[in-house]
């Protein structure tokens, strides 16, 4: 799947720049001007794409670390900035019969499979046999778990791509217009068909995703969660707490797919081992 995107990123490239927009800066005048302004913003963000994408796809989502205990409150030291007053630390409870006694009363989830503890939030991926902080799913197309440490990424990859599709098809979009009025051009439709298809693909996962952050909630929980009308999810701090616990609490860091180590110190939620919730949260509302 990485050479089957590297290859519309390929098709997509020769379509745009060297079949038609290359031709173009040796034309002179204004198709010389708007060819170098196309090309520079489709290269600065194919840039983008291809580093996201490096970073998804090298980047390890996050595993539970062998004989993983949760912290005791004195061992946790300072406050988590992200939590603030008046919000506490999620209780799952999944498994509770086969949680060790010295862990029923902190409603710790385990896992069956890998036969140990496991943070909340984190799943079991078939795929990598092994249990993913804070799982979303697991992305054919980067060959990787979507976790907790790679998160940020995926949603910049889709992002910037969705950006990438969006030039291209504004940009090719004369073409097309020629080919419908049977002028004579240097393209064929076929060559451009995989930019639509992928625009309107990622677009609409990319607007599912931020929908998502939003609300604080993966893939995964977003597909089980409970029907009930007016249920509240435990995690949902409001739009801007959500988006710090993916994106960081440094927005100038937000484009690109990088931390800032005082963000991976001071806050668990980025590392994929606690989670605040909203306060005073009751299940049943």
């Amino acid at each position: 799947m990485i050479v089957f995107f590297l290859g519309l990123v390929g098709v997509t490239y020769y379509a745009a720049v060297v079949a038609y927009y290359g031709p173009h800066l040796f034309r002179g005048g204004f198709d010389t001007l708007i060819a170098v302004a196309f090309l520079f913003l489709f290269h600065l963000l194919l840039v983008m794409v291809l580093w996201t994408y490096a970073t998804v796809v090298l980047t390890d989502p996050g595993g539970v670390p062998l004989n993983w205990r949760p912290l005791r409150e004195e061992e946790k030291g300072d406050a988590d900035p992200l939590v603030g007053l008046g919000y506490g630390i999620a209780k799952i409870g999944t498994n509770q019969s086969a949680v060790p006694g010295d862990f029923k009363n902190l409603d710790i989830g385990f896992c069956l499979k890998c036969n140990r503890l496991k943070p909340p939030r984190a799943h079991h991926c078939s795929i990598c046999n092994r249990c993913i902080l804070k799982m979303d799913h697991h992305c054919g197309w980067v060959a990787n778990c979507v976790g907790a440490l790679n998160y940020k990424s995926f949603l910049l990859f889709l992002f910037y791509t969705s950006l990438a599709a969006i030039l291209v098809c504004l940009a090719l979009l004369r073409v097309f217009m020629e080919i419908f009025n049977d002028d004579e051009v240097d393209l064929t439709p076929g060559k451009l068909a995989a930019t639509f298809i992928a625009f309107v693909s990622v677009l609409g996962f990319l607007i599912m995703h931020i929908t998502l952050v939003g609300a604080n909630r993966t893939t995964i929980e977003f597909q089980a969660k409970d029907k009930k009308t007016g249920l509240t999810w435990r995690y949902d701090l409001g739009w801007k707490k959500n988006y710090e616990q993916v994106f960081g609490t440094e927005k100038k860091l937000w484009l690109i797919p990088v931390y800032s180590k005082d963000d991976i110190r001071r806050m668990p939620a980025l590392q994929g081992f606690e989670y605040p919730t909203r306060p005073n949260w009751d299940p049943q509302h």
